[in-house]
């Protein structure tokens, strides 16, 4: 089956293909938002559930489920873009991303609040590599630099507004305003890029579902807005209809004891998913076409799927943690990790015997191709270093009472990132891949190893904002040449599943990272302590942040220096002059 295609890559994009790319890129935006923005929502949200403050751990769902959404079901999703379409996933993706809105807002609970997150984290997780290709798809390679950078630039403008946009929501209502603006804006970018796709022209209609537009599934959306209404009503128990002598009989469970989903209106919620499943299932032309996820599910190889996204979830589920001030290793981590072994182990074969793997045996083949994934690693690995270990060593020496003030310290960094990110965009077109990738992580080492020397007053400065500002616009730099190197090395038809593996790598890379780094600090800690047992707690503690903030500095030499070696023959920007004089002969 070939790949559709949105646009045609030998030509300028028209002014309704760009105005499409823009919404795309502002639902990448809300979705980094949407990762960031739960830091500040925590406390409230735990508190919610009946989770107390000093049992922070137990909270860690709430966090790890998003990022298992998000990493482990991003291949699964790239491919399916490849296969599909780029604008079809990207409204599934905003679709799904609604409803996990929906059931987090509403959650009274904390696994229909991890729920919530999981599907928040596979719907704005998918928007990611579906953009990308969108690019690929739109634009030729010479040009692909810019927009890229674009992409990046607004996926980290997003980190910065995260923090920023929680606290302003929580100054007037509770955190399930929060998700409940997520979902509005969901439904209304998932409204822009359906009316303003066209499928392309010799797209040949699916055989159950006719070029003609035909009459909408009313069934299908009476069913959808009865289960809405009721699951609703189920979740937020209003109290008027709860104390009505009529409508209070809904919420009287059929067994003693039992919980909402026994009651009268809990049925009805559960008879009307069932209903709409099967309406999905088996109707000529679905509210949902369930039928054909599902195939396009196998065609992507759904067995393979499953298996990368096992030994990803291990990973996530070993490092992922609410708080790197209390774990940075899952108590569990271990049996976490040996089950991601031996389903990474079961990957590889299944690769290595399946007639259509989710990934072909050809499309990494070459070296900027999966270089740009161990580039990616690595640039991960040193960049949770700074998204963490900045604000902590704000709050140890400058900012001890005020979690905002470290914030801060923080947001001179992430601010200087887009900018980075655009410019390395723009520069791609003009220099090698490597080059701009090197200078970009040559500049994160440098700013590393500047914060290495960081002492007890060194914040209070204005010298501290040049290394912030340097880090942040270095890792910027990195980012579109990355993506870039990958996607002109792969063939069209995988470029969904390219840009799916580069974040996949970059977020393995952070949650890796930030293990090793702390372990490594605190390691560095107690080998200080035994040499200078006089040493009071904020030094130790300084002495822990320099050595994270050197070990990043390694990790972001080895990406230099790797990304001068792996990316040498990317096409970045088109033909090779040489390439173009053998051609002639």
């Amino acid at each position: 089956m070939s790949a559709p295609v949105e646009g045609h890559a030998d030509a300028a994009p028209d002014a309704r293909s760009r105005l499409l790319l823009a919404f795309c890129a502002a639902a990448v935006a809300f979705a980094a938002i949407d990762t960031y923005v739960v830091v500040l929502a925590l406390p409230e949200m735990m508190a919610t559930v009946g989770i107390p403050v000093d049992e922070l751990q137990r909270a860690a769902p709430i966090v790890s489920g998003f990022l298992l959404g998000y990493v482990a079901m991003l291949p699964l999703i790239g491919r399916i873009a490849d296969l599909r379409g780029q604008v079809p996933v990207l409204a599934a993706s905003l679709g799904v991303f609604a409803v996990g809105s929906l059931a987090t807002a509403v959650a009274p609970d904390l696994v229909t609040m991890v729920v919530g997150r999981f599907l928040q984290g596979a719907g704005g997780g998918g928007l990611v590599p579906a953009t990308m290709a969108l690019v690929a798809a739109m634009y030729p390679v010479e040009r692909r630099g810019l927009p890229l950078g674009l992409v990046s630039g607004v996926q980290e403008i997003g980190s910065v507004l995260g923090p920023l946009f929680g606290a302003v929501v929580l100054s007037f209502t509770s955190w399930r305003g929060i998700f409940a603006i997520n979902l509005a804006v969901g439904v209304l970018l998932f409204v822009a890029v359906r009316t303003l796709w066209r499928a392309p022209a010799g797209d040949a209609p699916h055989p159950e579902r006719p070029g003609r537009p035909g009459r909408p599934d009313l069934l299908g959306g009476a069913l959808a807005v009865v289960l809405v209404g009721a699951a609703l009503v189920v979740f937020l128990q209003p109290a008027d209809l709860k104390r009505d002598l009529t409508w209070g009989q809904l919420f009287i469970p059929y067994v003693d004891g039992g919980n909402a989903w026994v009651t009268p209106i809990g049925l009805i919620t559960i008879g009307a998913f069932v209903a709409l499943l099967l309406r999905c299932l088996l109707a000529r032309r679905p509210l949902v076409d369930l039928r054909g996820w599902f195939r396009s599910a196998v065609e992507a190889d759904l067995v393979g799927a499953t298996l990368l996204a096992v030994s990803l979830g291990g990973i996530v589920l070993a490092f992922a943690s609410a708080d790197p001030e209390v774990a940075v290793f899952n108590p569990k981590g271990g049996w976490f990790l040996a089950g991601s072994v031996l389903a990474g182990a079961a990957f590889v074969v299944h690769l290595l015997r399946a007639d259509a793997p989710i990934i072909p045996r050809s499309a990494l083949a070459a070296a900027p191709a999966w270089g740009s994934l161990v580039v990616s690693f690595l640039v991960g690995w040193a960049l949770i270093a700074a998204l963490v270990d900045i604000p902590l060593f704000a709050r140890t020496t400058t900012h001890r009472d005020s979690q905002l003030g470290a914030a801060l310290v923080l947001l001179r960094f992430l601010a200087a990132l887009p900018v980075g990110a655009v410019v390395g965009g723009y520069l791609i077109r003009r220099l090698p891949a490597g080059v701009i990738t090197a200078v970009g992580m040559l500049l994160a080492a440098g700013s590393f190893l500047w914060m290495a020397q960081w002492g007890a007053t060194s914040l209070d400065g204005f010298a501290s904002n040049v290394p912030l500002v340097v880090g942040g616009l270095g890792f910027g730099l990195a980012l579109a040449p990355v993506n870039a190197a990958i996607l002109s090395t792969t063939s069209h038809d995988t470029h969904g599943l390219a840009s799916a593996l580069v974040v996949v790598a970059r977020m393995v890379g952070m949650l890796v990272g930030i293990s090793v780094l702390t372990t490594w600090g605190l390691h560095r800690l107690h080998v200080e302590h035994e040499k200078h047992p006089d040493l009071g707690l904020v030094d130790l503690a300084i002495v822990q942040e320099q050595s994270v903030f050197t070990g990043a500095a390694a990790a972001s030499l080895l990406a230099a220096v790797l990304a001068l070696v792996l990316f040498r023959r990317a096409p970045t920007r088109g033909l090779d002059t040489a390439e173009v004089l053998r051609t002639g002969g």
